[in-house]
């Protein structure tokens, strides 16, 4: 029980600190409201409005009590409390108890009503709380505000206001009181003197009416569902006359609108009778607003509700009207529309809705009226008009029914206008049309023409602010829209659109045409409708097949019969799109397949030869083309038309042929020899295979070589030009391709070699270029049909003797970093392999298994870890080539992988490596016979010591090698080093290189830093990154090991020296008894001309130091000597590191200290006598210091006066340095005031390390005691203690007329404000207290 008790005490108590917390933080967050900072009172708001959630009642109460408690409160303050209380009120009046509901309410209405003049914010606040709150209480809030609503009393103006607001934000509470509210207002009206109360209560008459309004639409969810318009009408009519009469003729033009909004609303509020007597005056009232007011929005909002009411209950009058309203209205719709300005759209869609309402009931004249309008050749007016149609077709359908015939022939008058914004809205309609069954009519085709045409427009100057280019994208869109969505116009658009495809007026509109055909097919195609199949041979459209036909040619024969430059202008369009010409050339000669009389074909054959422009590389292989697509049904004839026109005048260099060519002197003879070497590649290609094979050497291989070849006096000169190679190269290709089920191998080696001819000519510094590629592709058409002769040979006879270095150089490529190359060389290794097993016998059909397996490994080359492919390699050596490769090729295989490892790509070059391994391994027995050293071990790199040892391979390439930081190189020096054969003779070689072979070259280094740098040669480097692991059979060993550690010296020492050391502090232990000949070997080596040797030897020898055994072997006083010598080394590296060895003595043997005491000193001494000089001319610097005091650069300033501070380390117990820092000592004072604090810092720090320099014990005392970093400085107090100490210290009276001197150029000469400021009050207190400064000195310190 009391256990309980106290848990509930506990409970208690947290809660009452929560409360304690909760108050306290929400007075702050009142009290913060007075910010003028917007985004603080927007986050008050937020914070109280959290605050709020929780416990709604005690945060509206405080706030409540706030307000009541501080009545004079700024407006600003006030409006952000009320604010609060609004957002809680809003979210939380479900939770809110009804007595709090009432004194908010109470608060509110005070607050809105206590100042009679209008505040908008503060007023607007305490509104929008009564508005929130009526949304729940709203009997509450209108018993608050009918008490301030009384008749015969102007009310205040935001209780209008307030009414207005609640009959939106609660139409079904708010209605039931409108009646008694109009009642009371009604009086009010003609008490109305103020624009802003007959503004407040227009606002009210509109905002009471659209509640009405939208209370009996919805009366099915009315409380009271009796309510009828009746209820309202008397004050309605009687408040629109006081409105109507009276303010709508106002001169304010915000009160005209405001009352021309109330009048548009109360009208379908109005009797009948009441309407119609008004709309005579009513209407043009409405429509003069026009002329007197800039925005327009509100007026035809309010003549579209006026509109729509008396057309509601059926008014008569309204047509003697009509006229003058479609008048106005056309105007107001013609008017420009800035859809960056909302309001503009507003009224053009606000008039778009009267002209609808009018359409409904006076169609014919409507009608009429916009067709006329049509015709005037204004722009604006013909744009207006064009929207209007187009919003009539959209929204009244029924009743534009029966006026399809006669818009479809009034569309056509805007479709002929010049204007591209005019054209943009016929597009529109013309959307708006086929959506509603227009184009289907008599007529319709025109309009889907006019779109295609459209399509097809160029791009070119601006016309009227709208690019041709912005309105072919409107129609193009257009089109796609009509394909994709109006299903109606599949029928009308298949297969019409088909005929605009290929006449050349509409080739720009190819694009969208041929997205539309495949879309109507595809639907056609998939719904399988009968119209998907054209039938051509309808007399309509046969004529049009041919006229189709007829037309290709014509375009291509137009530029040989008309020569004049607009008609060229016109076609340039077209004729710019070369690959057009590709497509119709091919398209002409399937054509002519289909031609039986060889009179026409003949006829069009000449015909392309001689209008071909032989320039353009695309039109001689579309000419090409199309004569081999006919030669497969006219073969004699092709040929024999080919040969006509090469023995015809073209070939002569004149400027004429066949009258065609004339002043066309840019076409060359070599041109158009090269279009006739294509033509018979594309002849051999497409003509039956039964009867190619007879007439490839004599007709066509004849031919071609006639071409190619030209003779001057009867000697054979071959062209340079790269087109008739081009040619050339691609026509045998397509005539190797066309016969590769055949066998023709005199064909094949013949121009083998002449394609062979053309590669040797090309640049060897470019692999990319056309003559390259296209050989290229030749020879993998030659390769295949030899192949395929070869096979049939005695394999004895014939052998595949390229294979290894072929081999050899793809199969680095499987790890080539660009996955394309990857899998092309797989794919050129898996060939080669079954042309290896054409040669061995096999069948064209044979499947190798082990071969096949190659696509297996293929799929893991698309993964670019290089682990990964370099395994791939791997296995692909292992499992392939070591088995399908003859064992005669091996040594060619071998040395390319050789060459590989000097290859660009450093991936390529690993790949290498793991291949030699791998093949070596399973295929170095093959090689034994070769070998002088017969004991072969099963070692994973074995057989590349063989190797070595078998071509006697230079030191360059065994240390290519070395220079390969991969797992598998160092496993090759590994396999050296257990060799104790091989290892020495392997060193031997090394050694000698190292001894002739420079370690580094000097090379001028960057522009900006100048000098030189060294870098290391190519065979310094590969020497000095081997790894040698158990070399351990004689000293010459050891020996080449520290050789080749000086390679590397050269060229980085920092990332060297662990390693050294290492290196070093092993040999000292583990090979003793070799030490004696290393060191004699090295001991020449410390006067070598390069630093990089004689640092290493001075390291090393420094290191053996670091040992007992060098007194063990006696050759402690050899190291001692030449350490001592390289004391006085040029190079600071070497005078470091014997330094640290004569040193190390004290570890290795200590007793031998004594032995050589004498002479550590002398090296001492020596070593630090230039270090004290420096010391000795801290003076030097501290003057220069004390200048650069008076830089303006804060950095500047802090880093001298820290300087200054550490250099009295060094100097304080000089008589010079003591003097400078006397000369400075005023700078310092100043400075202890700097504008920067990093400085004052810096002078603190100073003055307390130099105050023993300055010669006063209680200056010293003073410095140290008041002048700490992280404290503040009550400047003139130490300046005043500072002065007595100075004067009552007779050691530093003297000093004090040179300080005077010194401060006075250190003040006034200084760049800053303060310095002479103080400086003035640091002689006030010198000149007070002592007596030693005379006048004449004061005078001349402050006489600048």
């Amino acid at each position: 029980m009391l256990q309980t008790s106290g848990t509930n005490c506990q409970w208690r108590l947290d809660q009452h600190l929560i409360h304690v917390k909760n108050i306290s933080v929400t007075l702050a967050l009142l009290d913060a409201a007075i910010d003028k900072d917007s985004k603080v009172q927007e986050q008050v708001r937020k914070s109280m409005l959290t605050l709020g959630k929780q416990q709604p009642d005690r945060v509206l109460a405080m706030c409540q009590d706030y307000l009541l408690k501080h009545p004079k409160l700024v407006v600003s303050h006030r409006v952000v409390i009320l604010q609060t209380i609004e957002l809680i009120a809003g979210c939380s009046i479900e939770e809110i108890s009804s007595p709090r509901i009432k004194s908010i309410i109470s608060l509110a209405s005070e607050e809105m009503t206590r100042s009679k003049e209008v505040i908008p914010d503060w007023q607007q606040a305490a509104s929008n709380i009564l508005v929130a709150v009526g949304n729940k209480h709203i009997n509450d809030i209108m018993e608050e505000i009918l008490s301030k609503f009384q008749p015969g009393v102007l009310p205040h103006f935001f209780v209008v206001q307030t009414l207005a607001n609640l009959s939106d934000s609660n139409v079904y509470g708010m209605v039931p009181f409108l009646n008694a509210i109009l009642g009371t207002m009604l009086p009010m009206l003609s008490m109305a003197k103020q624009d802003n109360m007959k503004w407040v209560f227009s606002s009210a008459l509109c905002h009471f009416s659209d509640s009405i309004l939208e209370y009996l639409a919805n009366l099915d969810k009315a409380p009271d569902p009796t309510v009828r318009k009746d209820t309202f009408s008397t004050e309605i009519c009687a408040a629109f006359d006081i409105l109507f009469n009276n303010w709508l003729q106002s001169r304010e033009s915000k009160l005209r609108l405001t009352v021309a909004e109330a009048v548009g609303s109360m009208c379908h509020l109005m009797s009948s009778d009441k309407l119609e007597e008004q709309i005579p005056k009513l209407i043009p009232a409405i429509l003069s607003l026009y002329k007197k007011n800039n925005e327009h929005y509100i007026i035809s909002k309010s003549l579209c509700q006026v509109l729509d009411a008396s057309l509601s209950m059926g008014s008569r009058i309204l047509e003697t009207q009509l006229d003058n309203l479609l008048i106005v209205l056309h105007q107001q719709v013609s008017a420009p529309v800035d859809y960056n300005n909302p309001p503009t759209v507003k009224n053009h869609n606000e008039v778009l809705r009267c002209f609808s309402l009018l359409a409904n009931s006076f169609p014919d004249r409507l009608v009429m009226f916009v067709l006329q309008k049509l015709e005037n050749s204004n722009e604006r007016s013909r744009m207006g008009s064009l929207s209007v149609l187009r919003h009539l077709i959209n929204s009244t359908t029924s009743t534009m029914e029966s006026k399809k015939l006669l818009i479809l022939a009034s569309i056509r008058q805007p479709m002929a206008d010049q204007s591209n914004k005019v054209k943009k809205c016929v597009v529109q309609v013309i959307s708006a049309m086929a959506h509603h069954g227009y184009l289907e009519l008599e007529g319709g085709e025109l309009l889907v023409r006019f779109i295609v045409q459209h399509c097809a427009l160029p791009d070119t100057y601006q016309v009227n602010s709208l690019c041709l280019s912005a309105l072919r994208t409107i129609c193009d869109n257009t089109l796609h829209l009509l394909t994709t969505t109006v299903g109606r116009l599949a029928d009308v658009l298949w297969p019409k659109l088909l005929y605009y495809l290929t006449p050349p007026q509409y080739s720009n509109a190819t694009t969208p045409l041929c997205k539309s055909l495949i879309v109507l097919g595809n639907k056609k195609k998939n719904n399988q409708e009968p119209s998907f199949n054209i039938d051509f041979k309808q007399e309509g459209r046969r004529h049009w097949c041919k006229v189709q036909l007829y037309r290709m040619l014509y375009v291509l024969h137009i530029r040989s019969t008309l020569k004049s430059s607009k008609v060229n202008y016109c076609l340039g369009t077209y004729m710019k799109y070369h690959l057009y010409f590709l497509f119709l050339y091919r398209c002409i000669g399937v054509t002519l397949q289909q031609c039986f009389n060889k009179e026409v074909v003949k006829k069009q054959l000449q015909e392309i030869l001689l209008t071909a422009r032989h320039n353009d590389a695309v039109e001689r292989e579309g000419v090409a083309m199309g004569i081999g697509l006919c030669a497969n049904s006219h073969l004699e004839g092709t040929l024999a038309k080919l040969d006509e026109f090469g023995k015809s005048d073209a070939f002569k260099k004149s400027p004429s042929i066949f009258n065609l060519l004339k002043d066309r002197n840019d076409v060359e003879v070599e041109k158009v020899k090269s279009t006739l070497i294509l033509c018979y590649g594309q002849v051999a290609l497409n003509a039956p295979p039964e009867k190619i094979l007879n007439r490839i050497d004599q007709d066509i291989l004849r031919c071609i070589s006639k071409h190619f070849n030209t003779k001057v006096l009867g000697i054979k000169v071959e062209t340079k030009d790269l087109t008739m190679k081009l040619s050339l190269i691609q026509s045998v290709g397509l005539i190797a391709k066309a016969i590769s089920e055949c066998f023709s191998d005199p064909f094949s080696c013949c121009y083998v070699h002449t394609v062979q001819d053309f590669i040797k000519a090309e640049p060897a510094d470019s692999m990319r270029t056309p003559v390259r590629h296209l050989v290229m592709n030749t020879c993998a058409n030659l390769l295949y049909p030899s192949v395929c002769f070869f096979c049939f040979l005695d394999q004895n006879m014939v052998s595949f003797h390229n294979l290894g270095a072929l081999l050899g150089r793809l199969s680095p490529r499987c790890s080539d970093p660009h996955p394309a190359v990857r899998a092309a060389a797989m794919d050129c290794i898996y060939s080669l392999l079954y042309i290896q097993l054409r040669y061995e016998g096999f069948a064209l059909d044979y499947k190798d298994e082990a071969v096949d397996s190659l696509l297996l490994l293929k799929d893991k080359l698309e993964n670019p870890d290089y682990s990964v492919l370099y395994k791939t390699c791997s296995d692909l050596t292992k499992v392939h080539q070591a088995k399908r490769l003859p064992q005669q090729q091996l040594t060619t295989l071998v040395f390319m992988l050789f060459e590989g490892l000097v290859d660009s790509q450093t991936n390529c070059c690993r790949a290498s490596s793991v291949i030699l391994n791998t093949l070596l391994k399973n295929r170095g027995g093959g090689l034994q016979e070769l070998v002088a050293i017969t004991c072969m071990q099963p070692y994973l790199t074995k057989p590349l010591v063989t190797l070595l040892h078998l071509y006697r391979i230079s030191t360059h390439r065994a240390c290519l090698f070395l220079s390969l930081s991969v797992f598998w190189t160092c496993e090759m020096w590994m396999a050296l080093g257990a060799d104790p054969i091989v290892a020495n003779q392997i060193i031997e070689m090394v050694m000698e290189k190292i001894l002739i072979m420079a370690p580094y070259v000097e090379m001028k280094g960057p522009m900006l830093r100048g000098g030189t740098t060294k870098v290391a040669t190519n065979q310094s480097l590969a020497v000095s990154h081997k790894t040698f692991t158990d070399i351990s059979s004689s000293v010459d060993e050891l020996k080449g090991l520290v050789r080749s550690i000086h390679m590397f010296q050269g060229i980085r020492y920092n990332c060297s020296f662990v390693l050294k050391c290492v290196v070093y502090r092993a040999m000292a232990k583990h090979a003793g008894p070799r030490l004696p000949a290393i060191v004699e070997c090295l001991c020449p080596s410390l006067n070598n001309i390069y630093e990089c040797q004689r640092v290493t030897v001075t390291a090393f020898f420094s290191e053996l130091l670091n040992h007992h055994v060098v007194t063990e072997l006696m050759l402690i006083d050899v190291l001692m000597n030449n350490m001592m010598e390289r004391i006085s080394d040029p190079c600071c590296a070497v005078r470091m590191l014997s330094v640290r060895g004569l040193g190390n003595i004290a570890i290795g043997s200590p007793e031998k200290v004594n032995k050589y005491a004498k002479e550590l000193v002398d090296v001492t001494f020596t070593c630090f006598k230039p270090l004290v000089a420096g010391f000795l001319n801290c003076t030097h610097i501290t003057l220069m210091l004390s200048i650069v005091l008076t830089q303006e650069n804060d950095e500047i300033r802090c880093a001298s006066i820290h300087l200054m501070g550490n250099l009295s380390k060094f100097g304080s117990g000089e008589p010079v340095f003591k003097d400078q820092i006397h000369n400075v000592l005023v700078s310092l004072l100043l400075h202890l005031v700097d504008p920067n604090p990093q400085v004052v810092k810096a002078c603190k720090y100073a003055m307390r390390v130099c105050a023993p320099v300055v010669g006063s014990e209680q200056i010293t005392t003073m410095f140290q005691n008041h002048l700490h970093d992280d404290k503040s400085l009550h400047y003139g107090e130490f300046i005043n203690d500072l002065t007595k100490h100075l004067v009552r210290d007779t050691r530093m009276k003297t000093s004090i007329p040179a300080w005077l001197v010194v401060g006075k150029f250190a003040s006034f000469q200084n760049g800053f404000g303060f310095c002479p400021f103080l400086f003035s009050v640091l002689l006030h207190k010198l000149f007070c207290i002592s007596s030693i400064i005379s006048v004449q000195q004061l005078c001349s310190s402050c006489c600048t």
